[in-house]
């Protein structure tokens, strides 16, 4: 499969705002996200490892403000920004990455067997 459009390339801009989207993960519905950190792209489920919970401390905001950490608003987990590894604070592992894709000025996202698009 080529991937589900998920946005342009220049809706990422490193270390800032993140580009939401939802997905079916082991059978529910979640929020996901989409990142650029050091030029890469990346993606994870919205949902800290610590408490599943959502992330971001304002709608679509997940960095700290160096812009270099992905950051539990409710509990202050530390994440990485590259491989959703716990990088400090309560974690219990890493945040669910999701596959991406940048080609031609388009991220593309890529199910697995238990993500999927959400059906309407």
């Amino acid at each position: 499969m080529d991937g589900i459009p998920l946005c342009n390339s220049k809706d990422l801009v490193d270390g800032s705002v993140a580009v939401p989207f939802d997905v079916v993960y082991a059978g529910q519905t979640c929020r996901a996200f989409a990142v650029r950190w050091q030029g890469q792209v990346h993606a994870y489920l919205n949902r800290c490892a610590h408490v599943a919970m959502e992330l971001d401390w304002q709608p679509d905001r997940f960095f700290d403000d160096s812009g270099q950490w992905l950051l539990c608003s409710t509990h202050g987990a530390v994440y990485r920004p590259d491989t959703g590894a716990c990088a400090g604070g309560p974690c219990r592992g890493g945040l669910v990455k999701i596959a991406l894709t940048e080609l031609d000025g388009v991220v593309r996202w890529h199910t697995a067997f238990n993500l999927q698009p959400v059906a309407f």
